[in-house]
């Protein structure tokens, strides 16, 4: 059974700090989200987790292996380094969606994301490290078949982007509705999904699903381990093999 640790990342008080005392320049605003982002994925990923941007004023972690410690350390170096700080929620779940429900709830109940006075919340429960195994993190790399053949070297970058962001839209609700999976675009034609126990069965739905509704075809690998780094790149290879079989699902 899988255990997945996530931790919602909130950046507090943001819609506020950006028009005050007046609206701040949309440029130095999206240099300071890209510049948290980068600076939460190195801290993050040194620990050995993953960190997907969402709508970069909130992020998602996936955080096997970092305990209470390691998440205040991080909060401490983000409110060394930046003019805003950050809110933690940690949980735990066989089912990634259900993991971030529960995370989600913690910072609501400590406040809203506009409130001047919630700071710095770090709350939630870290998986235990006597209950944590190898089979607790499963990652799905999903890439889209011959990108740059369909779309790249045929079509304008803009029109390349509608058919790649389709495809994803369409994987993110099917792996949410159906598996309660937490699906992520990571640039290029890629997108990276923390799934509990789904079967080749039900990778095969999703990629022929993905592909009657939008047209865009989809292969995966999968992968599995204590963290998300070391599933992850479980996942990748088994990606490879799917470039290599000609196959649409692999598990490594």
């Amino acid at each position: 059974m899988t255990n997945a640790q996530v931790t919602l990342i909130q950046i507090d008080n943001y819609g506020p700090w950006t028009v005050t005392p007046e609206p701040r320049r949309e440029v130095d605003l999206q240099t300071l989200q890209s510049r948290l982002y980068a600076d939460l994925s190195q801290l993050v990923g040194n620990r050995e987790g993953y960190v997907f941007f969402t709508r970069f004023d909130n992020m998602v972690a996936v955080t096997n292996g970092l305990d209470a410690a390691d998440h205040a350390l991080i909060q401490e170096s983000v409110g060394n380094r930046y003019p805003v700080t950050v809110s933690l929620s940690i949980a735990v779940d066989s089912s990634p969606a259900a993991a971030l429900g529960t995370a989600t709830g913690h910072l609501q109940d400590a406040g809203s994301a506009q409130d001047g006075d919630r700071r710095e919340i770090l709350r939630g429960d870290p998986l235990d490290d006597a209950a944590r195994t190898d089979g607790d993190v499963r990652i799905a790399h999903f890439d889209v078949n011959d990108a740059t053949g369909k779309y790249t070297d045929q079509l304008n970058e803009f029109d390349s982007f509608i058919n790649i962001e389709q495809g994803y839209a369409e994987l993110m609700r099917y792996m949410r509705n159906a598996h309660e999976s937490l699906s992520f675009f990571v640039g290029g034609d890629n997108i990276i999904a923390v799934c509990n126990d789904v079967d080749e069965a039900g990778y095969l739905d999703a990629v022929g699903h993905v592909r009657e509704a939008v047209g865009v075809d989809l292969k995966v690998g999968v992968g599995t381990d204590r963290t998300a780094q070391a599933a992850g790149m479980a996942a990748k290879h088994a990606l490879e093999t799917c470039r290599e079989e000609c196959t649409d699902v692999e598990f490594a």
